[in-house]
């Protein structure tokens, strides 16, 4: 039987609230980095999950953001909840089940540049999340709902999922989509894209990468413009962002598009990096919704995004890497100088 904690955490301001749904869980990152999982010595144990990520790294930019997902009743869990209490993230929508575990990944980085890795989810917690666990006063008052896709492998989570983006849409928040695919978790390769983009158009906001272009358009060139913007871009997206790790990013909107370089920093571990930079854009946008009608303004949001991510690399883990907002402001005034 699921467990309800009190609200722990969290901003009284709600007018700029983020709400992030889907996994937490903790990420085993190798204490040396280029080897294999194998060849790794030892793990340091960071929390992470990338939506628990970007609503820490919202909070840590001085933003208000809650987290609605499942942790197990056992001690990762409540270490994971006590990290997002710490960081200011409102957990009411979180919920403990003690019929399974908190959900456990091993992820390095190889030397030939390759990401592994290795999960346990059978099933975990994180999967088990039903809809009337939903906090619905908390989905209601979301300026911003943002998900992933590994929460649509399997149920009952899948079907908690679309409820909540539905409440969040009918509240008339601005639904924000990151699929981040992890395709070692799902069935098959047909399972995973026709999921991911089986929501595709209900995102108002975007955020893929060049690897995810290719798989999603069946071998597509993730560089071309037209393969983007004829197959990937759907009449109600208000803003598509393509990330391309140190390079920076490219955006897509009804009335421009363009590039932002990304920002050159030593990288020690890309893990979460990605999660960095949607917390910097969805920060901005929170803040103010109108922001990809401006191009100047929404090149400026993503300078700033891409700066999230440059600071998350030159730290292990992913939580523990997300920067505050004066130390992405440092960086983009050292290259400035």
């Amino acid at each position: 039987m699921a467990k309800v904690r009190p609200q722990e955490g969290g901003r009284e301001d709600n007018s700029s609230l983020v709400v992030c749904f889907g996994e937490m869980l903790i990420d085993f990152v190798p204490t040396v980095g280029g080897v294999s999982l194998a060849e790794a010595p030892a793990f340091k144990k960071a929390p992470g999950g990338a939506p628990a990520n970007v609503a820490v790294g919202i909070s840590r930019l001085g933003g208000s953001s809650a987290f609605v997902g499942k942790l197990g009743d056992d001690e990762f869990g409540y270490m994971l909840a006590d990290i997002l209490k710490q960081n200011n993230v409102d957990s009411s929508g979180l919920r403990f089940d003690s019929s399974a575990r908190t959900a456990l990944a091993f992820v390095t980085l190889r030397a030939d540049g390759e990401r592994e890795f290795l999960f346990f989810r059978h099933p975990s917690a994180d999967m088990l999340l039903r809809e009337s666990e939903l906090n619905i006063n908390l989905l209601e008052k979301a300026r911003i709902f943002h998900y992933g896709s590994i929460s649509l492998i399997s149920e009952p989570c899948r079907s908690t999922h679309l409820a909540a983006m539905k409440i969040a849409k009918r509240s008339g928040s601005i639904l924000s989509y990151d699929p981040n695919l992890r395709l070692a978790l799902w069935p098959s390769a047909e399972a995973a894209r026709k999921e991911i983009m089986g929501i595709w158009d209900q995102a108002d906001i975007i955020k893929i990468s060049e690897e995810e272009i290719t798989f999603l358009t069946e071998g597509g060139d993730h560089t071309d413009d037209n393969v983007v913007l004829e197959k990937l871009y759907h009449p109600n997206l208000k803003l598509l962002i393509v990330t391309e790790g140190s390079e920076g990013c490219r955006y897509y909107t009804k009335e421009f598009k363009g590039r932002v370089a990304g920002v050159k920093v030593n990288p020690i571990d890309t893990t979460g990096a990605g999660d960095a930079f949607v917390g910097g854009i969805l920060s901005n946008l929170a803040s103010d919704l109108d922001l990809f009608k401006d191009e100047k303004q929404l090149r400026e949001a993503l300078l700033f995004a891409n700066a999230c991510g440059a600071v998350a690399v030159t730290e292990r883990g992913a939580i523990p890497a997300l920067p505050t907002k004066e130390a992405v402001l440092k960086l983009l005034r050292n290259i400035n100088a």
